[in-house]
């Protein structure tokens, strides 16, 4: 008896020393194991994190731009540090910018000259950031209102002091109320497969007026459009569409050659 009972208590004292070591062998391994779990998911959200930074890019690109409100250009449309939200898909399938619209366009080779070209790396960046809503836009890129089409014939101003397209009046009430239509009149035929823009705020707004006498006449070409500003998305207080206006529904079709009749 006291051999078999020996020989059991040696039997329990070996298998308590094997959990022991099993369970201090588990406890070493618990940190380095979490170690490796915390690694990979912090590679898992990274991984994420760059997948869905690159979709809002590619949907920023080809569908839905956000656009920093840089100027008082368009006021009271469109006020500093509002977001729009640019259609991409406006122009894309046939459809021409028409009288009225909000565009964003870039303004290379009529608005300003063309620059040399700088940094790659921080162009890629400021792009990827302006593309993004969350950087001004680039110096290139500016919103205005769509005034005349290809073969309209603008002018500015009649006798009470409105501006026309094709001999019709426009009532501009989307205008900055106290601003006038233009303080430099002008008479402009616009050439087919471009456009003629103005901001809103025309006391602040450099746009069509002020490249008159230069190349392209303060044209922009249709190809340059980039998109039509359809929504305001921040702040949350000016949440909704960009407001349609009826100025333009009298004004007569415009000709091929331009002119009126």
């Amino acid at each position: 008896m006291d051999t078999e009972a020996r020989l059991t208590q040696r039997d329990r004292t070996s298998s308590g020393t094997g959990e022991e070591r099993s369970r201090f062998a588990r406890f070493r391994a618990g940190p380095s194991g979490s170690r490796t779990t915390g690694m990979l998911s912090w590679r898992r959200a990274g991984l994420l994190g760059v997948a869905c930074t690159v979709l809002l890019l590619l949907f920023s690109h080809f569908v839905l731009q956000p656009f920093l409100i840089p100027s008082r250009s368009m006021e009271s449309t469109l006020k500093v540090g509002d977001r729009v939200l640019v259609n991409k898909l406006a122009y894309r399938f046939g459809n021409q910018p028409a009288r009225g619209d909000v565009v964003v366009f870039d303004g290379t080779g009529s608005f300003v000259r063309e620059q040399p070209a700088g940094d790659p790396v921080v162009g890629l960046l400021r792009g990827a950031a302006a593309a993004l809503g969350i950087a001004e836009p680039a110096d290139t890129d500016f919103v205005k209102r769509v005034v005349g089409v290809g073969g309209d014939d603008v002018v500015c101003c009649d006798a009470r002091g409105r501006l026309s397209v094709n001999g019709v009046p426009v009532d501009e009430e989307y205008l900055r109320p106290g601003d006038a239509p233009s303080k430099v009149p002008f008479r402009i035929v616009v050439p087919i497969g471009t456009l003629w823009v103005m901001g809103d705020h025309r006391s602040q707004s450099r746009d069509s007026r002020d490249h008159l006498g230069e190349p392209g006449g303060g044209m922009v070409p249709v190809e340059k459009v980039i998109g039509r500003a359809d929504w305001i998305g921040w702040p949350l207080s000016r949440w909704g569409s960009v407001p349609a206006t009826t100025a333009y529904e009298k004004a007569g079709a415009a000709r091929p050659g331009g002119g009126h009749g």
